[in-house]
């Protein structure tokens, strides 16, 4: 049995003004899983991503990636050995979009060194993985969100990492393509072994994906396990104040959650 962990948390805190963000978080992420952080908006989901992924000041002995302090990395081994795509990809610039996924492999050329035909190739075939190839040629500026996030993640792909963090990675997309980015992910986790860490707002994506789930409430950490385990009627009732019914997909045997609208108890 694998107990290698990709990700360590200890005893994290975070706070903004006097306002308390992430209150004394611990967590280990397996090596080779798919994990899911679930919970209500201002829980503190991507606070603790950006924390993990070194996009805010985090304090020494808080983060570990691979068992080493993230503080003692530099820019180039963090970004070889962890890929985060935050949920805001906005750009005011005018990169196509083959030059933006090209930008996934900077962490492996020397200074002024060119794109080699291996690095092109992994380029490509991200682009492909992200049904973004089409797009190659177009201005990143005149995408819709949803092509835009596609993009994003197949950059973070070419920086071809062990461990991939993504902020919200289908909020912008149809349920077609939200399907597509997400079987995607799970093929990088169960087919090439990267650990996968995510926050999702849908919680029957969230079932049907994830090895565990995190469960996180006003900065704590309310419940950490399998989907069956996370996903209960006590859990939900409350962190998300409302009252679910909670079945079984008939396809996958996974937790299916069906919230029940307040006027039914009126």
């Amino acid at each position: 049995m694998n107990n290698e962990k990709s990700i360590e948390v200890k005893n994290l805190s975070y706070s903004v003004v006097d306002k308390d963000i992430l209150k004394n978080i611990t967590l280990s992420i397996d090596k080779g899983k798919f994990y899911s952080i679930i919970g209500p908006n201002g829980s503190g989901k991507t606070t603790l991503l950006k924390n993990i992924s070194n996009s805010l000041d985090v304090k020494k002995d808080k983060v570990f990636i691979e068992s080493k302090d993230i503080l003692n990395y530099n820019y180039k081994d963090l970004a070889k050995t962890m890929s985060y795509v935050p949920q805001d990809n906005e750009s005011n610039f005018d990169f196509k979009v083959w030059d933006i996924v090209l930008m996934g492999r900077y962490p492996y050329l020397r200074r002024f060194q060119q794109e080699s035909e291996q690095d092109i190739e992994i380029a490509q075939n991200a682009l492909k993985l992200t049904k973004t190839f089409h797009l190659k040629d177009k201005n990143i500026k005149f995408l819709s969100g949803g092509e835009r996030q596609r993009v994003f993640i197949a950059r973070a792909l070419t920086q071809e990492t062990g461990i991939l963090i993504l902020d919200e990675p289908i909020s912008m997309l149809d349920m077609h393509h939200a399907l597509e980015i997400m079987d995607t992910i799970k093929d990088l986790n169960s087919k090439v072994g990267i650990t996968i860490l995510t926050v999702l707002h849908d919680l029957n994506i969230a079932a049907e994906y994830s090895d565990k789930l995190i469960l996180v409430d006003e900065g704590e950490i309310v419940a950490l396990g399998t989907p069956e385990e996370v996903l209960t009627e006590e859990n939900l009732e409350k962190v998300y104040k409302v009252k679910v019914s909670i079945s079984k997909n008939p396809y996958t045997n996974k937790p299916h959650i069906i919230p029940i609208p307040n006027s039914y108890y009126r």
